[in-house]
C-alpha cells in the first residue's frame, strides 16, 4: 500500500495533468467551432447562381454592353467574351475578368457589372412568382413588380425564407436590397391578415344584428 504522501503527490500529479491538457482540448473544440463558422461564411457568400441576371455596361460602347442570365451550369455569354463560367464567382471578380478582357480592344473600359438575383416573391400578392430584382431597389419596388400586395397582405410584416427557413430580418419597405440580407434563391413572403382583420364589417354586422335581436325579444 501507498503511503498517505506518495497519493498524494500521485493526485497532484494528476491535476497538474488535467490542467497541462486543458488549452489542448478546449483549442481543439475552438478549431471545430471555426471550421463551422468558416463553413457557414463560405456556404452564405455563394456568389452568383443560376437564374441571376448580369447586367453589363460599357461606357460609351452600347455593343458591348448587355445583359445574359446565368444557365443552369452557372455559365452565361457576354459579347466578345463568349461562355464563361461564373457560377459561384462574385461579382467583383466578374467584372474583373470583363475589364482584363475588354482592356484588349479598348483603352481603360469603364465598366459597370451588376447581379440581379433570382428571389421568389409570394404570398398575399396579386401576381406571385420569381423576379430577378436590382440591388438598388427597395422592398417595395420588389412587391410592385408581383403586382403589388394584395389587400390583405400585411406589407409591414414581410418575411424572408431560405431553404425553408424563416431569415430573422426587418425589411421595411423602403429598405434597398443591397442594405438587406437577401441573396439568389430566397423567398420574399407577404404574410396574409387573419379572417377577423378581414372581416371587421361583417363581424360587425353580425354583432349588431344579435343586440338587436337581444333587445326585441326582451
Amino acid at each position: 500500500m501507498k503511503a498517505p504522501s506518495q497519493c498524494l503527490a500521485l493526485a497532484r500529479g494528476g491535476w497538474v495533468a488535467i490542467l497541462v491538457l486543458l488549452p489542448s482540448i478546449f483549442g481543439a473544440v475552438s478549431g471545430q467551432e471555426g471550421a463551422g463558422a468558416r463553413s457557414d461564411a463560405t456556404a452564405d457568400s455563394a456568389g452568383i447562381q443560376p437564374g441571376d441576371l448580369i447586367r453589363v455596361k460599357v461606357w460609351r460602347e452600347p455593343d458591348l454592353s448587355d445583359s445574359a442570365r446565368v444557365d443552369a451550369d452557372g455559365n452565361v455569354t457576354l459579347p466578345r467574351l463568349g461562355l464563361i463560367r461564373v457560377g459561384g464567382v462574385s461579382a467583383d471578380s466578374v467584372r474583373r475578368l470583363i475589364v482584363t478582357t475588354y482592356a484588349r480592344y479598348l483603352r481603360d473600359p469603364a465598366v459597370d457589372v451588376t447581379v440581379l438575383p433570382r428571389v421568389t416573391i409570394l404570398g398575399a400578392v396579386r401576381n406571385p412568382g420569381v423576379r430577378n430584382l436590382d440591388p438598388t431597389m427597395t422592398i417595395a419596388d420588389a412587391l410592385a413588380m408581383a403586382g403589388g400586395a394584395a389587400p390583405d397582405g400585411k406589407v409591414d410584416q414581410v418575411e424572408l425564407r431560405r431553404r425553408g427557413q424563416r431569415v430573422p430580418a426587418k425589411l421595411s419597405l423602403d429598405a434597398r436590397l443591397a442594405e438587406t440580407p437577401i441573396r439568389s434563391g430566397d423567398h420574399l413572403v407577404v404574410p396574409q391578415r387573419s379572417w377577423l382583420s378581414r372581416n371587421v364589417g361583417i363581424v360587425l354586422g353580425v354583432a349588431s344584428v344579435g343586440i338587436s335581436l337581444v333587445y326585441l325579444l326582451r
